[in-house]
């Protein structure tokens, strides 16, 4: 079944901090780039799965190329939409996922501080995840959509540190556009993404 882009819940120019124009090309081309890969790519390999002629090379094929393009591309299109989707808030956490963050970092102030570090560690995200296996919240980097990522972990908050993100408002000042990132947080989405979550525990 085809993907679709998921539309923003907010007015593209009402961030604090972050530009319509920057909203408009990342989620309007980039993050939409992500979904019609994705839907590109799964036409492609259902076509070459149902002609008979896969081969699984592993030094090159057509297989192998699709196969690395389908976890970029889709990991790029989910990661972009729990990204979208917890902006358009005025940044005051709340709820029972403040409270299990207050458990594992000891405030919300050191919480921001080390999650914030691991933004400027990361080349292309830095995540607070539900991890299925652990049954808690954790935290990970990945530099790249399908390099880092943790089997059994579902994304809660997702923060994109590459340059797209920020250049057009802050230079190369990634410090500034992450404070401005939690500035801009939908506590209650973030809320609503973490209780379905901790559901699953393995």
């Amino acid at each position: 079944m085809a993907k679709e882009i998921k539309s923003l819940a907010y007015d593209a120019g009402s961030l604090k901090g972050i530009s319509q124009k920057t909203i408009e090309i990342h989620h309007g081309k980039l993050y939409k780039g992500y979904v019609d890969k994705t839907n590109e790519i799964g036409e492609k390999l259902g076509e070459l799965r149902k002609s008979g002629k896969v081969e699984g090379n592993q030094i090159y094929s057509e297989l192998r190329g699709l196969k690395l393009g389908e976890t970029f591309a889709r990991n790029g299109m989910y990661l972009h939409e729990n990204y979208f989707s917890i902006l358009g808030g005025d940044g005051v956490p709340k709820g029972e996922i403040k409270r299990a963050i207050e458990e594992k970092f000891g405030s919300m102030e050191e919480f921001f501080k080390y999650f914030s570090a691991c933004g400027m560690a990361a080349r292309g995200w830095a995540i607070l995840a539900w991890d299925m296996n652990e049954g808690r919240l954790m935290q990970y980097n990945c530099d790249a959509q399908n390099h880092g990522g943790v089997w059994g972990s579902i994304p809660i908050i997702a923060l994109d540190v590459y340059e797209h993100s920020y250049f057009i408002d802050t230079g190369s000042d990634r410090a500034t556009y992450i404070k401005t990132f939690f500035d801009n947080l939908n506590w209650s989405k973030i809320e609503e993404l973490y209780q379905k979550a901790k559901q699953y525990t393995f």
